[in-house]
């Protein structure tokens, strides 16, 4: 190990996994997820977990094979479409699914990044969403009176992301949409862990291109190489010249 650069996934979470803990991942889909770490996490047999994440991978990709494992109690996500055992466990009770708006989400992560513990929005109003929230009244830009509810920052145990380019310090570039998730679940864990495809020297990248400073990075791995996932597959036959 130097400095925050850990040579494996398991080396990078050892002493920061525990039973029952919060952690925020990134992704979106199976694009830009920390597929690594979430594979170090199972290895590593914590269970009770709960996620804050946009969706829980595919059936055995990304969180999904957390929840083959039963590794996972609770999910905080928008997006719970493509995983079937997901759907067994949620409908079977197995598995408690807090739903989330996806903007909201991502203030939430980004709120708890920021030492912010709660905000007003009016995303989810008169939904299933904001049962059990506080609702207050606040005029709009036009003097009208809407309601909004009360969304709670996350404030994660440990935020586990992946990145395209890292340098020796931290300084952390994503590539074009897996940037997602990624930058706010960064900032709101106690802990960050970050994989990335190639470490550069420090200060060899450009100030104005780096999304997320080193700050926010406790320990870093080198993934690479990785392997394109897509969550499904849609063809038409060739048609004839």
């Amino acid at each position: 190990m130097a400095g925050k650069l850990y040579p494996d996934a398991a080396a990078a979470l050892e002493g920061v996994l525990r039973d029952d803990m919060l952690i925020a991942s990134g992704g979106f889909g199976l694009c830009g997820i920390p597929e690594r770490l979430l594979t170090a996490i199972r290895d590593s047999g914590v269970k009770g977990l709960t996620f804050a994440s946009n969706n829980a991978g595919i059936d055995n990709e990304g969180i999904g094979m957390l929840l083959r494992t039963q590794q996972v109690k609770k999910m905080i996500s928008s997006y719970v479409g493509e995983n079937k055992e997901f759907e067994r466990q949620f409908l079977s009770g197995e598995l408690e699914v807090e739903f989330c708006p996806q903007g909201t989400l991502a203030e939430r992560m980004r709120a708890g990044g920021a030492g912010i513990p709660g905000f007003y929005t009016k995303t989810g109003v008169g939904t299933q969403v904001a049962e059990g929230k506080e609702h207050k009244e606040f005029a709009n830009r036009d003097g009208v009176m809407e309601t909004y509810i009360l969304e709670r920052g996350i404030f994660a145990d440990l935020a586990i992301v992946k990145a395209w380019k890292a340098d020796e310090t931290g300084n952390l570039v994503f590539r074009k949409t897996a940037r997602n998730f990624n930058l706010p679940a960064a900032t709101c864990g106690k802990v960050c862990v970050v994989e990335v495809e190639e470490i550069v020297p420090t200060g060899s990248l450009d100030p104005d291109c780096i999304h997320l400073p080193g700050v926010y990075v406790q320990r870093m791995i080198v993934g690479a190489p990785y392997d394109k996932k897509i969550e499904f597959t849609t063809t038409r036959e060739r048609e004839a010249a």
